[in-house]
């Protein structure tokens, strides 16, 4: 219902309900309870903005008040050429590149004010985005909608899906030998003894 409305509609629970043969609030309850689904119009990219505690500390917050009145409008709230709804997100999981942004689910990582101004206004000129990590370009929110609803969009393999940072810890461990608890029938590690024993 959200790839064609832009949004979960009254009618579209009503529609969901009698197809998928649930009452109309077993419905709303699913969709209030995910973030990704929205119950008024949105643009089409929703840029959020890490504001959870590191990407706050290295900036998160600073992006977030400066998209914010770049564009004239705050939390949750839709720019009035229907393109961009800005979002303060807690945590996009991808701490290893504070400060992070999000556009329809892609990652921009280590991002400034200015480069998220960039981010937005590309998006809102209607040029193809490409994020730092994930698929090759941004899709819209109807696009990615269908892929929320399960519909396969041929992508999920393109672009890098872990950068530098993230695997600098399994360079480590490999480099140390060191294995996650049972993963080899061992509960040991290199400052264990021989015996298990600290």
């Amino acid at each position: 219902m959200q790839s064609v409305d832009g949004y979960v509609t009254g009618r579209g629970v009503s529609f969901c309900a009698e197809v998928l043969d649930l009452t109309e609030a077993e419905v709303s309850g699913v969709a209030t309870f995910y973030t990704q689904y929205k119950r008024h119009p949105n643009g089409d990219y929703t840029v959020g903005v890490c504001t959870n505690t590191l990407c706050a500390v290295m900036g998160g917050d600073l992006i977030f008040d400066r998209v914010s009145e770049h564009l004239g409008i705050g939390h949750d709230e839709t720019t009035e050429d229907g393109k961009i709804t800005l979002e303060r997100v807690e945590c996009n999981a991808a701490c290893d590149y504070a400060p992070v942004v999000m556009a329809n689910w892609e990652f921009f990582d280590n991002q400034t004010p200015e480069s998220t101004i960039g981010l937005v206004e590309d998006l809102r000129a209607g040029k193809d985005v490409a994020p730092t990590r994930g698929a090759s370009k941004v899709c819209t929110f109807k696009e990615v909608s269908r892929v929320l609803a399960g519909f396969e969009d041929g992508r999920a393999d393109e672009g890098v899906g872990a950068g530098p940072a993230s695997l600098l810890g399994l360079r480590i461990a490999n480099e140390r030998g060191w294995v996650a608890p049972g993963a080899n029938g061992s509960h040991t590690s290199q400052a264990d003894g021989k015996d298990g024993s600290k």
